[in-house]
């Protein structure tokens, strides 16, 4: 499908993205199927804690997807930027639900220590986790190959929710290894919480990078590019600028900035000098990129600006 104000290049990165985020909608399903198979037949608390980290899996790819969808949207009357901002939503919700999930987990292992350890089939239940967690590794390291590539947020954290779920599983099998090398039942809900506290740190770290969006934070890589590629191009028309700014949306960025040009400067000519300018921007970065520039004579514009904020005060 066709995306409206999107070029071939960017239409392509955005079926890249559907297709990943279903790829991993489905894998989630075959996963949990799995894994809660697993805990039946073990009735072990490291399995169920890795069961309830794909339930959270399940539905924040959900609301990924959607997310996905939304971003895409062109603007309307109501939100005439466009719907970007809902990928750090969607990033935010996903680490809440990681969080969530590592306090349930914790709180599980402890209640199942308590009540008294009971563990069988544990070989079938390894092998199952075990090829659950290969299987997500391969995935997530997919996703957030697809989501940097894209610069695209969603796919970025889904893919480190994913890889958690990979460890989550990864620290399940060497519990019941140990504990079948051993026979010391509390192995199981010990290497549960330690599991569950790692991916307490993912989530979190998830929740930060939403929050650093929703704010506007300038990312350093961002700014870096915009700026040598305005050093360069000014360079050569023989022009100058200041009052930099970026903001990343989630799906695409947003830059302005300030070029100066020499007095008496033909507006015409300002014009094309400027719009090739934003054009050598827009090719610097995978992802749609909107420029907007304001033109001022290089004489008299420190009088002007210094003019207009004093009128204010």
């Amino acid at each position: 499908m066709d995306v409206p104000g999107f070029d071939a290049r960017s239409r392509t990165a955005v079926r890249q993205q559907k297709t990943a985020m279903g790829l991993s909608l489905a894998v989630g399903f075959v996963m949990l199927g799995g894994k809660m198979y697993a805990y039946v037949i073990t009735g072990s608390a490291a399995i169920l804690s890795d069961a309830a980290e794909s339930v959270v899996h399940v539905l924040a790819v959900s609301f990924a997807s959607f997310s996905l969808w939304l971003s895409l949207r062109p603007p309307d009357e109501s939100h005439p930027y466009g719907h970007d901002k809902i990928s750090f939503f969607s990033a935010g919700f996903e680490g809440a639900m990681i969080v969530i999930a590592a306090v349930y987990i914790i709180f599980e292992a402890i209640m199942k220590w308590i009540a008294g350890l009971e563990l069988r089939n544990l070989d079938t239940g390894m092998v199952c986790v075990a090829a659950a967690g290969s299987i997500n590794a391969a995935l997530g390291g997919y996703l957030v190959w697809q989501g940097k590539r894209h610069n695209a947020l969603i796919l970025i954290a889904n893919g480190k929710h994913v890889l958690t779920d990979s460890w989550t599983s990864f620290g399940v099998v060497l519990g019941l290894m140990l504990t079948l090398w051993t026979g010391w039942l509390p192995f199981d809900p010990i290497l549960a919480i330690i599991v569950a506290l790692n991916i307490l740190w993912s989530g979190t770290a998830l929740i930060r990078q939403s929050v650093g969006g929703l704010m506007d934070e300038r990312d350093p890589l961002t700014q870096a590019t915009v700026l040598k590629v305005l050093e360069r191009e000014t360079k050569k028309r023989g022009l100058k600028f200041h009052e930099v700014r970026h903001r990343n949306n989630g799906s695409s960025l947003w830059i302005d900035f300030h070029l100066l040009f020499p007095n008496h400067t033909d507006i015409e000519e300002a014009h094309w000098k400027a719009t090739e300018v934003e054009a050598e921007l827009k090719s610097a970065f995978t992802i749609p990129v909107t420029v907007i520039t304001h033109l001022e004579p290089v004489r008299g514009h420190d009088r002007t600006h210094r003019a207009l904020k004093d009128s204010k005060e």
